[in-house]
């Protein structure tokens, strides 16, 4: 395979193909097709992020979705981000996500910040 800037859907998929191909078969990163395998990958992420952007979660929605995982509830913020009613209204969406409510997110559930601020 010779290898070049995706340019067109069905060299992705045949680029698509020949990884799958490579991870059947367990290519070892430090051989020749280990190493051609990464650059393949390479070019297909870049592909990908050109034609298959995917976008960021609203923040409020990350925010929910994280809690989820903890399993923590509102009320595990009062207090902390404000008062029971106020907490409720940013994660309904009634009331905007300050900067003071992100940093305070970012770093209580450890979501990246860049989510919060978009």
């Amino acid at each position: 395979m010779n290898l070049k800037v995706i340019g067109s859907e069905k060299e992705y998929q045949k680029y698509l193909d020949w990884v799958d191909e490579m991870f059947d078969n367990k290519v070892a990163p430090k051989t020749p097709d280990g190493e051609k395998l990464q650059v393949v990958l390479l070019l297909i992420k870049q592909y990908e992020d050109q034609y298959y952007p995917v976008p960021k979660p609203d923040p409020i929605d990350a925010i929910k979705g994280k809690m989820v995982d903890l399993g923590l509830k509102n009320k595990d913020f009062v207090g902390k981000a404000g008062s029971k009613g106020y907490v409720s209204a940013i994660l309904n969406k009634r009331k905007p996500l300050t900067l003071e409510l992100a940093r305070f997110f970012h770093h209580e559930l450890g979501i990246p910040a860049d989510i919060l601020l978009s």
